[in-house]
Parts: C-alpha cells; sequence; structure tokens
C-alpha cells in the first residue's frame, strides 16, 4: 500500500516549484540539443542528429558523474598509481598486463567499435568528445571541481575511445574458481569436490571432468596476484594493507561478486497481463555504492528513442525500452577463461614448451613489452609484461620453471560490456533484437524481450569456448593439448519465442537443459534456483499481473529456504525457555523476511549457524581456505533427511541463534526486529568517507535504513548486516502504454553531493518504490525540472 500512495503521488505530482532553463555553448556540436531533467535528475535528450545525442549523452554523464568517470579512466589506463601511490602499482600491472590491443592502430579501434554498431566508430567518439567537451569547460573553473578532486590533489583528463572499450570492469571471474577447483581436486580428490559442489545441469554420462593435468603441488602459490589486483574495488585511504589482511579482503570481495552479481527479469505474455499486452522486469544486482552504477537517460534522435540505464561510462542504453519494444538482462553463466601452465625452459625463461598441428614440442618465445608507470611520490615503475599465445603471463615460477597465463574471452574483439547493447536499442521487432543479441560477446547474459504485437522471448548470449577434450573448470597445460577449438556461434545458446507457459523468469539460475548438445561451452555452477522458484510461482498464481504486482514481486521477501528449513522444527521442543520462545515465533511465522518482523531475524541466524554447522561437517579444513561456503542445494541434502542427529542439530543451531542475537540486539526477544541499525540495515559509504571531515561525511554517506531479505529472496539483500549488493536500478514496463514505465535508482542521479539528485532516490528506494519514467515529450514536460540547450559555439 506504501508503494501505491507513493507511486500516486509522483504519477500525479503538485508543482510548486520554477522550471529554470539555461543555454551552453560548447565545442563539438553540430546543431542545438535540448536536454530536459525531470525532477528524479533524469536527462532527456532532444537532437536533431546522431552524432549530437551521443556528445550531448556523454556531456550529460560527466556533468553528473565526473568523479566517478575519472576513476574509470584511470583504472582503463592503468595510472591509478599516479593518482594514489604505490600500493596501487600491482593494480596498474594487471591493468596493462591485460588491456584490450595495446598501441592499437587506428584501424584496429575502427574494427572494435563496428563491431558494437555500424556507427558504433562515430557514435563512441561523440560520445567521448562530450566528455571531454565537459571537462574542458569545467577545467576553466577548477573551483567548481567535484570535492573528490580537490581531497584528492587532481583534475579530470580526457578520454579516448580506447577508455570507453576497456575490459578492466568486464564480469569473468571463472579463472579463480579454476585454480581453487584444482587446488581442491589435490588437497581432497575430484569426488570429494563433486561432492560439495553443486555441478548442474549433468547426467552421469556429462559429470564434469576435473582431472588434473599439472603438478598439484605448485597451484598454492599467487598465481592470481595481478589479476585479482586490478579486478577489486578501488580503497581510498593511503595505507596499505598487510599481505595477510589484502589475502582475506580479495578472498570476500571475489566471494561477494561470484555469490552476489547477480540479478532478476521476467517477461509475461498478454494473456498473464492484466492489460493484455506483455510486460517486462528486471533488477540488475551489483554492488551498493554512491553514486550508483547505473545511470538513467532518454535518447531521442532521427532513428533513435530509447529510455532505460546503462553505466555513465558507455554510451547507450542497456536495460530499457524504445518505441517498440523493452529488454532486460541477468548473468548467464559462460565460462570465458582458462589458466593455462607452461613449463619453461631452464635456460631462458621467455620460453615455454608448445607443440601445436601435429608438430614435435618445441620452444616458443613469449612476447614481451614493457611499460612505465607513474606512482605518486614514488619514481616510475618499469613493468615488464609477457604473453604466451594464450594471453596474459600472470605468474612465473622460477624455482620448478613454470609460468602461468590466462586466456579470457574478454581479450577478444567484441568483448567490451554492454556496448553492443548499441545494436539492441534501435531492434524493432523479436527478429531484430535477436540479431542484435549476436555481438554481445561479454558478459553471459540472459537477454528478455517483450513487444507490444504481443511476443515475448529468451536468448542467452556470451562468448562461449568450445572445449572439446577439457571442461575449464581446472588449470590446463599449456603445451598445445587442451585448446579452445573457436568459439560456439550466439544463436546456439538456449533461447525460447512465445513459450506456452506465457513467461520467461531468469534469476542466474540454471535454465540449461540436460541434454543440451554444447555441454562445455557454457558453466557448470549457478546461483540457488530459490529467486527463480519465487518469482514463477508468483507468475504461475492464476492472477493477471499489472505494475503494481510488479512492484511487489520486486520487493518480495518471502524466503523459499525457510519455508523448506522451519517445518522440521514444527514437532520438536526444546527445554531452554529462551530458545523455545524463538520456536513458538518461527512456528507463526509467513516465511517472509520483512523488516519489522522478529522472526525473520531468528530465522536469519539459525539459517546461518546451520549453514556453518553443515559446511564444518562436510567440508576438510584443508579445503575451506579454497572452498568458502556450501551450495543451498548441498545444504538441503544434508538437513531434509530425518534423524536424531538431525533435529539434535536443528535445535543445538537454533540455541546459537538466539546467544548470537541476545549478544547483538539484547535480551528482550519482542525487540529483534529485522530492519535495525544493528541487524539488516543500509548504509552507504562514500569511498573518500575517510579523508574527509564529520561535516562532508555527513553529507556524502547515507543511512542506515531499515532492509528485509537476504541473498535469496526475490529483493536480494545478500547475506551481510549491511546491504553490500543488489537492485540498485530497477525496471518496470507495461507494452501497452511507454509512459506508464516505473523505474528506481539509488542513491541518485548525481554523484555530486552539491547536486540535489545526490541522494533523492534513497528515500524512495529504500521503501521500495519507483519514479515513473515518462516516455512521450509532452508528458516529460509535466515532471520538468528545467532545461538546458547546448548549442554549437560559433
Amino acid at each position: 500500500m506504501r508503494q501505491l500512495l507513493h507511486l500516486l503521488s509522483v504519477l500525479f505530482p503538485v508543482f510548486c516549484y520554477a522550471q529554470s532553463s539555461q543555454t551552453i555553448q560548447t565545442v563539438g556540436l553540430q546543431q542545438p540539443v535540448e536536454i530536459i531533467r525531470d525532477r528524479w535528475g533524469v536527462n532527456h535528450i532532444y537532437a536533431k542528429n546522431e552524432h549530437d545525442l551521443f556528445f550531448a549523452q556523454g556531456y550529460s554523464a560527466a556533468q553528473d558523474r565526473l568523479f566517478q568517470l575519472e576513476i574509470w579512466r584511470r583504472q582503463a589506463t592503468g595510472t591509478v598509481a599516479e593518482l594514489l601511490g604505490p600500493q596501487e602499482v600491482k593494480r596498474d600491472i594487471g591493468t596493462r598486463l591485460f588491456r584490450f590491443k595495446p598501441n592499437a592502430t587506428p584501424a584496429e579501434i575502427n574494427k572494435e567499435l563496428l563491431h558494437y554498431h555500424p556507427h558504433g566508430p562515430q557514435i563512441v567518439g561523440a560520445f567521448v568528445a562530450g566528455i571531454n567537451a565537459y571537462i574542458t569547460s569545467i577545467l576553466k573553473t577548477p573551483e567548481k571541481l567535484p570535492f573528490e578532486f580537490r581531497v584528492l590533489d587532481t583534475k579530470p583528463g580526457l578520454w579516448t575511445p580506447e577508455v570507453v572499450i576497456s575490459r578492466h570492469q568486464g564480469l569473468m571471474y571463472n579463472v579463480r574458481e579454476e585454480l581453487n577447483y584444482g587446488r581442491l581436486v589435490k588437497l581432497i580428490g575430484a569426488d570429494k569436490l563433486r561432492e560439495l559442489q553443486w555441478f548442474h545441469p549433468k547426467t552421469k554420462a556429462t559429470e564434469p571432468d576435473l582431472t588434473l593435468h599439472v603438478n598439484g603441488d605448485e597451484l598454492f602459490q599467487p598465481i592470481l596476484e595481478l589479476y585479482e589486483a586490478f579486478r577489486l574495488p578501488l580503497k581510498f585511504g593511503g595505507q596499505a594493507v598487510k599481505a595477510d589482511e589484502d589475502e582475506a579482503s580479495v578472498n570476500r570481495s571475489f566471494d561477494a561478486d561470484k555469490q552476489y552479481i547477480g540479478s532478476n527479469n521476467w517477461v509475461i505474455s498478454g494473456a498473464k497481463s492484466a492489460s493484455g499486452y506483455p510486460m517486462l522486469a528486471n533488477d540488475p544486482h551489483r554492488s551498493q555504492s554512491t553514486p550508483s552504477l547505473r545511470y538513467w537517460v532518454h535518447l531521442n534522435a532521427p532513428n533513435w528513442n530509447v529510455v532505460g540505464a546503462g553505466e555513465p561510462t558507455l554510451p547507450g542504453v542497456s536495460i530499457g525500452h524504445n518505441d517498440y519494444g523493452a529488454w532486460g538482462l541477468t548473468i548467464f553463466e559462460t565460462d570465458n577463461e582458462d589458466l593455462y601452465v607452461y613449463e619453461t625452459n631452464p635456460a631462458n625463461p621467455n620460453q615455454y614448451r608448445y607443440k601445436g598441428n601435429g608438430a614435435a614440442y618445441h620452444w616458443e618465445t613469449m612476447k614481451i613489452r614493457t611499460e612505465t608507470i607513474p606512482v605518486k611520490g614514488w619514481k616510475p615503475v618499469t613493468a615488464t609484461l609477457k604473453y604466451t599465445r594464450h594471453g596474459p603471463v600472470v605468474f612465473e615460477d622460477a624455482q620448478h620453471h613454470k609460468a602461468y597465463a590466462i586466456r579470457t574471452g574478454g581479450l577478444e574483439i567484441g568483448s567490451a560490456p554492454y556496448l553492443a547493447s548499441l545494436r539492441m536499442n534501435q531492434a524493432r521487432n523479436w527478429a531484430e533484437f535477436r540479431q542484435a543479441c549476436l555481438y554481445s560477446r561479454v558478459p553471459g547474459e540472459n537477454m528478455i524481450w517483450s513487444d507490444r504485437t504481443g511476443t515475448i522471448g529468451w536468448q542467452a548470449v556470451g562468448l562461449s569456448p568450445i572445449r572439446k577434450n577439457f571442461t575449464g573448470l581446472v588449470p590446463v597445460p599449456g603445451d598445445g593439448r587442451f585448446e579452445w577449438s573457436g568459439f560456439l556461434p550466439i544463436d546456439k545458446l538456449p533461447s525460447k519465442l512465445n513459450p506456452p507457459e506465457g513467461y520467461v523468469a531468469t534469476a542466474n539460475n540454471n535454465l540449461t537443459a540436460i541434454s543440451y548438445p554444447y555441454r562445455n561451452a557454457v558453466g557448470w555452477t549457478w546461483a540457488s534456483p530459490s529467486r527463480a522458484h519465487r518469482i514463477e510461482e508468483v507468475l504461475n498464481d492464476g492472477t493477471r499481473k499489472t505494475l503494481v504486482d510488479f512492484m511487489a514481486l520486486q520487493s518480495d521477501y518471502l524466503s523459499i529456504p525457510a519455508r523448506t528449513l522451519v517445518p522440521l522444527l514444527q514437532n520438536l521442543a526444546s527445554p531452554k525457555d529462551r530458545t523455545e520462545q524463538a520456536l513458538s515465533y518461527l512456528r507463526r511465522w509467513d516465511y517472509k523476511l520483512i523488516n519489522t518482523s522478529v522472526a525473520a531475524s531468528i530465522y536469519v541466524a539459525w539459517e546461518g549457524q546451520l549453514k556453518q554447522a553443515v559446511y564444518q561437517e562436510m567440508v576438510p579444513k584443508t579445503a575451506q581456505p579454497y572452498f568458502k561456503s556450501l551450495p543451498t542445494k548441498r545444504v538441503y541434502d544434508a538437513l531434509l533427511i530425518p534423524t536424531p542427529a538431525r533435529d539434535s542439530l536443528l535445535l543445538v543451531c537454533l540455541d546459537q541463534a538466539v546467544a548470537e542475537l541476545t549478544t547483538r540486539l539484547g535480551s528482550d526477544m519482542d525487540e529483534w526486529l529485522y530492519g535495525q541499525r544493528k541487524n539488516k540495515h543500509i548504509t552507504l559509504t562514500h569511498p573518500l568517507s575517510n579523508l574527509v571531515d564529520k561535516a562532508m561525511r555527513k553529507k556524502i554517506n547515507l543511512g542506515p535504513v531499515a532492509r528485509g531479505g537476504y541473498a535469496e529472496t526475490v529483493n536480494a539483500t545478500t547475506n551481510d548486516l549491511n546491504q553490500t549488493a543488489g537492485a540498485s536500478f530497477r525496471i518496470l514496463v507495461d507494452t501497452e502504454d511507454w509512459d506508464k514505465t516505473l523505474g528506481i535508482n539509488t542513491p541518485g542521479q548525481s554523484g555530486d553531493p552539491e547536486s540535489s539528485h545526490y541522494g533523492d532516490l534513497f528515500p524512495i528506494w529504500a521503501e521500495n518504490s519507483y519514479f515513473p519514467v515518462f516516455f512521450t515529450k509532452d508528458k516529460i514536460k509535466t515532471v520538468a525540472e528545467g532545461t538546458t540547450v547546448l548549442t554549437p559555439l560559433k
């Protein structure tokens, strides 16, 4: 009801403020561009030609997210150490090692950009020109730069197209699992690893091959140090951390990324909607941060009319709708990375043993490049970068004459994340959308589509290496025996068109059939299916859905694991009064993790104790550093078979949960509300928070606010007490009327705390609510906050 009341208030606003208007002259435009900013900070850009449209998108993004863009530029170019000092040298080395085509010729860059769109070079060029035009302008009045530049005593640098196509943010991550699986096979054996991990889909005939063809004893070295260094989030503090603390931080970050970088999306046919038209919902899950990862924009020019969100560093819209259809995405597991191990020449460590095309083994020479890395407060560092035929060398073991390199799909042409969305932005029907999907290589995604003609569809996309004689789950020798045999055509990945059930729902769960013929081209591990099962359950409840129903489903807090596990307590009793009191809460609970629920607090603490107990029982101590948590499926396997020992464990874990909550929340169980500061909440902390005074911290940090849910509810809020990831951006579309579209983006459209749009969406998001995303100009004008006209500088 609260969501509905808020929605009514924003759909029918009462205006009591004046709208602003301004004209700005800038170099680089061909004709005037009108930008209407609505009251939620979304820019609706109206241009007379394609160049000016994307110029204005770049200009507007720089205006709103300048520091975010500068950090992206430095990460993309491997110049973070120049800003933050020697603790970032390894990051810069890793970035430069994995840079796409260093020193590429203009022709090579042009070929890359043409992959994303027939006008790719012109579009990206215009976008970069717009960013640079704003940077050039604001540098004339540097006192107006956002506060981060003053704190770090720096200024923004100019962009090039190479910055846009950087791979440093590509979602891969399989190689870390691959190394750990190799270590685990050595420690506990392949059979035990299969028992612990839920590899699927599989049959007896397709049981994943985990044979280790390399020396397992040599895998326990910092092999991925450089790779991990450039993939981890930046920390602003000026102090390096101890090696053991750094390793723990790396583990936490990558484990969290793999578990929580997910998403939900679904489409329903007109037969399931109240309007009679297809509907779409999408909420990608990424790290919660200020500023937000996502950025809403509306792009309107001849042959372009699209609204939605992407990342402020990229042209176009990755999730949204145009005049014809709507689309969304979630992560689909394709395995784009492999770790290769080489025997190197004792007389020359820059040579490795290789045999190819039926030839005899020979010593092949690595390609070597040197780069100079500027370092704040230090002299420049010279980095020697080495490459095998498979990819960048990340580690050399001189003692054992070994080298390790990563082959990654991210270095293939056309693998800059999300840029293929440019083709999707102009799709007019399912056939054109599916054709556009063929260019979407990284990350692997579940693309869904719905349009006003009644069509709904799903197409999995991604760069999928074909491995004819190995699974890609453990490191392999780089001597020529284990090679990729090209890439699976994207239209061979799973897809559906107008399925008879009337919907498609994806939540990073497995949707690949056991009989899928290209088994080694897709992933083996997937998210727990709890979110997907709940979405399907609601979509199949027999009622025709409205946008209000979709709002409720995106914010749904029902826990399927709770509904599975709590009934196991039904016939149990505890001799401890406090535990019995907790049992009474759980027995009358509806399994919803709402922020005002006491039972939710008890359940989440109990589930955590259960998972830890089962983990300690099943996972050998030696394996635990490399296998951090059990899939929910394996926890079910251990708990759903009734035994006296099982029942005893259920009560012991409840005892421990009660003790944990008593320590944290106090002795009064009635006060154990789930959503509170010491329990489930969210606080957004600006990355420079520790470098500013108390007054500025109060201005730039947001929260705490109460939250509900956890990692396995549709409204996924992670298993941390302070929500660290989840849906910062959401979109809901009824194709009957594009002006009905609803959206959110927390904490706001702007990254500048001086802007009114820095945190204005945070309270709306915290209530699981939305703002209207109008599409027709007349509607947009009714919620306009101000208009800017960009004109060419004569």
